[in-house]
Parts: C-alpha cells; structure tokens; sequence
C-alpha cells in the first residue's frame, strides 16, 4: 500500500511523513517543490528506509503528478502543499493564488482521472485529504462561539482566501464527479520544523540571539494552538475512518494570546538557556500591527471527537518545551 503526500518537506507535511514512517509499513511518496519553506534535508534520518521516497515536483506539472498517480497507485493522496505565510500573501498574493487554487486544481484534474480509470477495488480504497486551515471562516469577535464545520467561510487575507478558493473546488469534485474527497481545516501548529517566518520559531531564534522579539499591535490577537503530531494524528485517523464528503475541525483547545504566548516561552527559555543579559522578555517589542489581522481564530473540535474519538494529548508546556529543545539543538 503506498500514500502520496504533497508538500511533504514542509513544517507539517514533514512531521506527517517522520510520523507515519514510525508508525506504519507503507510506503510514503513526497512530492515537495522545494521552496524556501521545504527542505530535503529534513529526512536525512529516513533516506535508506525501504519505504520512504522523495519526488522533487511542483503540484501544478500535470504530466508529473499524472506521472506519479499511475506509478505508485496510491489508496490516499494528502496534500499540504501550500503557500501559508499571511504577511507574504499581503505582499505577493499571486503565489498564493497559483499554489494554492491552481495547484489544487490540478491534483483534482488529474486524480478524476486516475480514479476514474482505477479498478473498483482501488476506487473504493482511495481517499484525497485536503489540509486547509480555520482562518477561511474569517475572525471572531472575543465572546463569539467558536467556528465549526458548518460555520460560513469569511476568508479576509488573500492567504485564507486561496485557501477558500481550494476547499471550495475540493467540495465541487466532489458533488460533481464523486471524487472522495475529506477536508481538514486546522489551527495554529506548533513544533519541530517550523519555518523561521511564523511566530512561534521567530521569538525562538530571535531570543536565541539576543534580538528584539516583535509582536504585532497590542499582542492580544487571540489564536488555538495545537502540537503538530496531535495534528498529525488526527490525520491519521481521518485517512483511516473519515467520511467521504465530510470537514473535521482540527484544533488543540487552547485559545492564548499573542502575548501570552511568547512570555511562555521567554519563561521556559529563561529556565533552560539563561542569558548573562537577564530575561528574555526585556526583548519583547510591539510593532505596527499587520494589515487586516484577524482578532481571534477558533474551533469547535465537537464532530471529531465525538466521532471519530480523537482528542489532542499533547499539553502546551510540554509541546513548547519539546519545541524549544528541538530549535536549540538545530541552531544553524
């Protein structure tokens, strides 16, 4: 049994990929184009396992993931391969558009066809996991519930927007041509592998560096974080037990601060790595607030777990601790 896993040297997709690698005997594909937010190195450690292959290929090459669909025959296709950073979005919106709907697009044109030529047996296996994010149901107010599968998508970033855009063309193979389709829509991930760009790993490095820790506006935009393999495992059990044509909220139900969060980790940073300068936090600064920051994303991981009885196990001082340890040991 082989799965494909697009935008697999990714933050995320690289932790998926380590994860099943451990835990299952199947062969694992990664198709990664390799921008500056994927990195090959990553599987240094997994290179001569019999089950791991890498593919260097942009997910909009049709005659590539033509290519790789009818080499591998694969019973689940997940895709992480995305443009994520809002601040980039705001500046280059283009790339988000061509990566994230158009690559979209071109995964679901050419699986149409490779599961409409596949045997029954291999059509009934198949499943394509869409990976997309909470900030397409758009920003809650502080007292308002959180956003469930149901809740309408109000996407106000040309990021959250392409990621619309996809979800919306995922739902639509779906309806129109029975492709077997399940959407994930996932919270603020952290842990090992995070790009330097997202906050969490930039408070990291820069305190590692004794550099001013910035945090945008007045720092209390509100976000639910989760450890990345509690995503992961999620994951694995939507492969396994998901419903076809069905959204799982994916979240860690664990609303903090922007603020919040980064005292936490100058406290822990302050225990485990002390500066002859004093704390860290004498590093934090407040600069001018990103254009349109959404005040506060949230899920209600109700359906989940109820149905499929997952829940995230991973508590935030330890997943932050274990995160700090890991960009420590991989200071380059």
């Amino acid at each position: 049994m082989t799965i494909i896993v697009t935008g697999g040297a990714g933050f995320i997709g690289t932790n998926f990929v380590l994860n099943r690698l451990n835990k299952f005997d199947e062969k694992v594909i990664v198709v990664d184009k390799l921008t500056y937010a994927g990195n090959e190195k990553n599987f240094i450690n997994v290179e001569d396992n019999k089950n791991f292959h890498f593919i260097k290929c942009d997910i909009t090459n049709n005659r590539m993931i033509k290519e790789i669909l009818n080499t591998y025959h694969p019973r689940g296709l997940i895709n992480f391969a995305a443009e994520t950073h809002v601040d980039n979005s705001i500046k280059s919106p283009d790339r988000f558009v061509q990566s994230n709907i158009i690559g979209t697009y071109t995964l679901l044109k050419e699986i149409k066809i490779f599961y409409e030529t596949s045997s029954s047996t291999d059509r009934k296996n198949f499943r394509f996991l869409n990976i997309s994010t909470d900030e397409v149901f758009g920003s809650l107010n502080e007292n308002d519930k959180n956003s469930t599968e149901d809740s309408s998508y109000k996407p106000n970033s040309p990021y959250s927007a392409s990621k619309a855009g996809a979800d919306h063309l995922v739902r639509a193979f779906h309806q129109t041509y029975k492709i077997p389709v399940i959407t994930t829509n996932c919270s603020n991930n952290y842990g090992p592998f995070q790009n330097k760009e997202k906050l969490i790993p930039t408070i990291i490095k820069n305190a590692m560096n004794w550099k001013s820790l910035p945090i945008y506006g007045d720092g209390k935009n509100i976000r639910d974080w989760i450890y990345v393999l509690d995503h992961c495992s999620a994951l694995d059990k939507i492969l396994e037990k998901g419903e076809i044509g069905e959204t799982y909220n994916i979240g860690g139900n664990l609303e903090m601060t922007n603020i919040e969060i980064v005292k936490i980790i100058c406290k822990k940073l302050d225990e485990v790595l002390p500066h002859k300068n004093g704390s860290y936090s004498s590093l934090i600064s407040f600069v001018e607030d990103r254009l349109g920051h959404d005040k506060k994303y949230a899920l209600n991981c109700t359906k989940l777990i109820k149905k499929l009885k997952w829940s995230p196990v991973v508590l935030f001082e330890d997943g932050i601790l274990k995160t700090i340890e890991w960009y420590i040991n991989n200071n380059k």
